[in-house]
């Protein structure tokens, strides 16, 4: 997909998860955004595979184990 069908949004995650997900992301090659895009390509795909939502409560943040 060219850079120009993409669509820029805001987003705001903890500290904690900003750093988990930095280090995810140099784990496998990527850039943090890169990796953001990734994971919810992922989710949406699991999605559309399973017909339901990762989460039964989709709403409300998880609880997250990140040291």
């Amino acid at each position: 997909m060219a850079d120009k069908d993409k669509k820029q949004i805001p987003l705001r995650v903890s500290a904690k998860l900003y750093d988990a997900i930095a280090a995810w992301a140099e784990d496998d090659f990527r850039s943090i955004n890169g990796q953001i895009e990734y994971l919810l390509t992922e989710c949406v795909r699991q999605r559309k595979k399973n017909g339901k939502y990762v989460s039964d409560q989709i709403d409300v943040p998880p609880e997250l184990d990140i040291e």
